[in-house]
């Protein structure tokens, strides 16, 4: 299983889900398809939030943002 969810609510609405759940976030960014991907810290989290967001997850492939950093890691 995989700890990466993909949703088709706001960054804020998912956020907000996930702290009443008391589920770790990883990452979470907007799609530009509109959505959210949500990367939970552990798979017993991304479980409990597909339970809980069932009826908002989005099946299928996702296009994502292109991330380019601006300056290399130090």
């Amino acid at each position: 299983m995989t700890r990466v969810i993909h949703v088709s609510l706001d960054e804020g609405e998912v956020l907000t889900r996930c702290n009443a759940a008391k589920v770790g976030i990883s990452a979470v960014e907007s799609l530009p398809m509109g959505g959210t991907r949500l990367v939970c810290m552990s798979v017993d989290g991304a479980a409990t939030m597909r339970k809980k967001l069932k009826s908002q997850l989005i099946a299928g492939p996702v296009t994502r943002h292109l991330y380019r950093p601006g300056s290399p890691p130090l």
